[in-house]
């Protein structure tokens, strides 16, 4: 029998590589797919070395060629496809006032574009093997998050799709997981774009503190496996979702707070 695959977005670091080593660990096969090859390499090079068969694909989820690519060479490379996390994705830090429209562009086609055009080449494997379609989102996608509107928008429109695509799959087998997981140490703040479109090649927040893209990506296999509904990890998060769900002026003036005391807030 074939072994099971996983196609994971966005694996070349942070929580798209993590869970693509925790699933060649579970014994998996693996499409991994990203923009830099050289990192996106090594990481297909760690899961080969644990067992797993590896079908690498540089591309940009932004684009529909890319990701056709990407899911039709994966299926053909390794014969099926199970399960689907749409991993990849961009953050943003400025002021709506003095951001260019083309940042939020830039984060819709990469956060919620990227996730539907794989999820459209992915449903007939999804459908025929019952298989899982992951949606790594944040709690950005329940609570708008100032300084954050590009992101929160396309976190807030890949949920929605998400949900929308599970409630009209009750019935066909199919499995969708939104995880929020929370502010996690990897490389996302400092790739974020500022207002002008550039990199801002720092973290506003230390990294040793948070949680580790290892623990996520456990959690996330955890969850594919129990085929739950949601995923939202640290205390934070899941109490920022209910706040924000009782008090939602309470959680405007939290949030607005936590946001206002990062170094270099654009608030201050």
């Amino acid at each position: 029998m074939q072994k099971k695959t996983v196609f994971i977005t966005g694996s070349s670091s942070g929580i798209g590589k993590s869970l693509a080593i925790e699933s060649a660990k579970r014994g998996y096969n693996l499409a991994l797919m990203a923009r830099n090859l050289e990192a996106l390499t090594e990481t297909a090079n760690e899961c080969e070395k644990i067992g797993a068969v590896v079908f690498v694909c540089r591309g940009d989820v932004g684009l529909k060629s890319d990701c056709k690519r990407f899911i039709e060479g994966g299926i053909d490379a390794l014969g099926r496809l199970d399960i689907l996390i749409n991993n990849a994705g961009i953050s943003m830090r400025g002021l709506f006032k003095d951001t260019d429209s083309e940042v939020l562009e830039k984060l819709m086609n990469t956060n919620f574009w990227g996730t539907v055009y794989c999820t459209q080449y992915a449903m007939g494997d999804l459908l025929k093997n019952k298989g899982s379609v992951v949606g790594i989102s944040s709690i950005a996608g329940f609570k708008g998050l100032p300084a954050r509107t590009g992101y929160s928008a396309s976190k807030f429109a890949m949920q929605g799709f998400l949900e929308s695509l599970r409630c009209e799959n009750l019935k066909t087998g199919m499995h969708v997981l939104i995880a929020c997981p929370g502010y996690t140490a990897s490389n996302i703040r400092k790739t974020a774009l500022n207002s002008d479109g550039k990199t801002q090649d720092e973290s506003p927040l230390n990294e040793k503190n948070l949680m580790s893209s290892d623990a996520v990506a456990i959690a996330v296999m955890n969850a594919i496996a129990k085929r739950r509904m949601y995923l939202i990890l640290t205390l934070q998060g899941k109490l920022a979702v209910w706040i924000n769900k009782l008090f939602p002026k309470l959680a405007d003036i939290l949030t607005y707070n936590v946001i206002a005391k990062e170094p270099n807030s654009p608030f201050n």
